[in-house]
């Protein structure tokens, strides 16, 4: 089933791509100083709340389950292309595509979370170190034996 879009159905803008946020980031994390780097560095639990245009997508999700939750790093700075690993000013200078760092030519977030609720639009996960408001893009399952674990 199509998302039920009444704007243009381009799939492109003028510089290459558009993407649209299928919904947003709700978490208590609003400082990306203060945020941990990696999901099970002790990020919070936190709510994805979806765009009413894509609740059939989501119809077999469950609780329990794992998925890769892509996202729109909207805070990060889109010129930066080497860094320093986690900050950390005593590593060598490395390549952002060697790199997690959120600043980098195209921001693409990847969160490994787990399921714990789901509540109409709202999907409530363990393990997401994303900032408040930032925007989904994609939601794909774990697939392989890991998604067993």
């Amino acid at each position: 089933m199509a998302i039920d879009d009444t704007e243009s159905t381009d799939d492109t803008d003028d510089d290459g791509y558009l993407i649209r946020p299928v919904g947003r980031v709700e978490s208590p994390l609003t400082d990306r100083d203060q945020a941990p780097r990696q999901g099970d560095e002790g990020a919070p639990d936190a709510w994805l709340v979806l765009e009413p245009g894509v609740a059939e997508a989501m119809r077999d999700l469950a609780v329990g389950t794992d998925v890769l939750v892509l996202t729109w790093l909207h805070r990060a700075d889109r010129q930066v292309l080497a860094v320093h690993p986690r900050g950390d000013t005593a590593r060598p200078v490395t390549g952002v595509f060697a790199t997690r760092s959120p600043d980098r030519p195209n921001p693409i977030g990847l969160h490994r979370v787990t399921i714990v609720a789901i509540d109409g639009m709202r999907i409530r996960v363990r393990d997401m170190e994303a900032l408040d408001a930032t925007p989904i893009v994609d939601i794909k399952p774990v697939l392989g034996p890991e998604a067993e674990r």
